[in-house]
């Protein structure tokens, strides 16, 4: 009768399965979740255990981490790791192995970088590439409840960061956001889609200062000025007059 059950709890999922896991939106093969027998995803979509639960559109939800869970995709299929390069996840990327019960692949990951540990420390005169990057930000100024006689702070909606993607990386690290950049994973090209994970633009010019960067040139479109239309409920017309965006070029010689 159990074995019966299992059968028909297998049967009623589609060869096609569409997943959330923690707000990202994955479609795969049903023999890729159940590729590794002893694996939490082979045991949910197999009916050996109860399966996820159901968003909104019917997707099965995972509430794990969405962007890394590409990587456990990407292992069951080719049954090898391929990690992007100056990838700074390791630590993370080994507990989602552990969880979805894939020790060969969390295995594969601290090997990764025991390898890669001791390539940098055989090569510790390596030379800085040189390089540009842009950083941009768009902002205003938050006003109190006498306008501009009480100026409370800057507020930053978003820093950009636009460049080759490989200094990128290696100047800001896990602080960059890489999750709306369509060709993730490779490293010989440049791009403008990425974005900081904080709204501190002096970190980031730490950050550059750090790794040896310095300013080349900025500009700024200065304030919106004129009249505003059409703003969205509960925005402060005045506050929205001093709205400004300001790019900073830092070079590496």
């Amino acid at each position: 009768m159990a074995m019966q059950e299992d059968a028909d709890m297998a049967a009623d999922f589609s060869p096609v399965v569409e997943l959330n896991v923690g707000g990202v939106f994955y479609t795969t093969a049903l023999s890729t979740l159940t590729r590794d027998a002893d694996s939490l995803l082979a045991q949910m979509f197999s009916g050996k255990v109860s399966p996820p639960p159901r968003d909104s559109k019917g997707k099965y939800f995972l509430d794990r981490d969405g962007v890394l869970f590409r990587y456990v995709l990407d292992f069951l299929r080719n049954q090898a790791l391929i990690l992007p390069e100056c990838f700074r996840e390791k630590e993370r990327l080994r507990q989602e192995a552990l969880y979805f019960g894939l020790p060969t692949m969390a295995e594969a990951v601290a090997q990764h970088f025991e390898a890669e540990n001791s390539e940098k420390a055989a090569t510790p005169s390596r030379s800085r590439a040189p390089g540009f990057i842009t950083v941009g930000y768009r902002g205003s100024f938050a006003f109190g409840r006498d306008g501009l006689a009480d100026v409370k702070f800057r507020k930053l909606s978003r820093i950009l960061v636009c460049g080759r993607v490989a200094l990128c990386r290696d100047v800001f690290g896990e602080t960059l956001n890489e999750s709306r950049d369509p060709d993730h994973g490779q490293s010989d090209r440049y791009t403008s889609r990425f974005f900081l994970k904080h709204s501190f633009i002096e970190q980031a010019f730490d950050m550059l200062q750090e790794q040896g960067f310095r300013l080349a040139g900025s500009c700024g479109s200065g304030t919106a000025g004129g009249p505003q239309t059409d703003l969205k409920p509960g925005v402060d017309t005045e506050e929205n007059r001093w709205n400004h965006y300001n790019e900073f070029v830092f070079v590496r010689d």
